[in-house]
């Protein structure tokens, strides 16, 4: 009876992850396309990808810093001691994932080492905060993909036992759609970016990168789009790559 059930849900699980991203992305597209749709989504979903994406930009600069509602805090220099926490956390972890044979893991873990070692120790405090402010909602666009790539998380993940990876599902095609929607739209209506104030928070995201950084409008939008489009190729690839394997299997 067991293996029965387990068959059925495994059946079950392939004929929803047929469909699973596609109608997740064209309902959030189309949920943010409305007013109200918008402002629930950013309330409840994006505004806490956007800030955690914040948060890790700076974690990974070596900047303590810690995600909240509509504003992340962050120390205005470097930490060393919080710079080398993180790297042990990384590697520890990669390490575990290692002797554990679970080489995916590693290796993504090994990335985040390096990309870790990269932001530490490359970028200038300039260029680092430049990159975390433009991680808000670049965090929505990486963060949100990698959130719906979870649908594909190993046999042997935690993300495969019960339905937790449905509800990153949701999320990250949420907080995706949301940004890109954003600054595709600004290609052609430039009144669309948030630039100015946001109450209680200081200037926004955009209104940084332009007057404390220099960055020209179009640079922001095409910086957005481009990182947005990568994304979505990513999400694409890993889509197509499940079909082909649902189907020889």
């Amino acid at each position: 009876m067991q293996g029965e059930w387990e068959l059925a849900e495994s059946q079950l699980e392939a004929r929803l992850r047929t469909w699973a991203i596609p109608v997740a992305l064209g309902g959030s597209f189309l949920l943010v396309a409305t007013g109200p749709g918008r402002f629930l989504v950013r309330v409840f979903l994006s505004m806490w990808v956007h800030e955690i994406g914040h948060a890790t930009a700076a974690w990974l600069c070596g900047f303590p810093a810690f995600p909240g509602p509509w504003l992340t805090p962050m120390a205005q220099s470097r930490s060393p001691l919080f710079a080398l926490v993180v790297f042990l956390a990384l590697g520890v972890a990669a390490y575990r994932a290692f002797r554990a044979e679970r080489i995916r893991l590693c290796a993504a873990l090994g990335v985040g080492v390096a990309l870790q070692l990269f932001c530490t120790l490359a970028l200038s405090v300039s260029r680092a905060k430049q990159f975390v402010i433009f991680m808000g909602d670049g965090g929505c666009l990486v963060l949100g993909s990698l959130l719906m790539l979870t649908l594909y998380a190993p046999e042997d993940s935690s993300l495969k036992r019960g339905w937790l990876r449905w509800g990153f599902l949701a999320i990250g095609a949420a907080a995706f759609a949301d940004a890109f929607a954003q600054w595709w739209a600004s290609r052609t209506d430039f009144d669309r970016i948030p630039f100015g104030m946001n109450e209680g928070a200081g200037l926004s995201d955009p209104s940084v990168l332009s007057e404390n950084f220099g960055w020209s409008t179009d640079q922001i939008v095409h910086r957005y789009v481009a990182l947005g489009f990568a994304c979505l190729t990513v999400v694409v690839i890993a889509y197509v790559r499940g079909l082909m394997r649902a189907r020889s299997d």
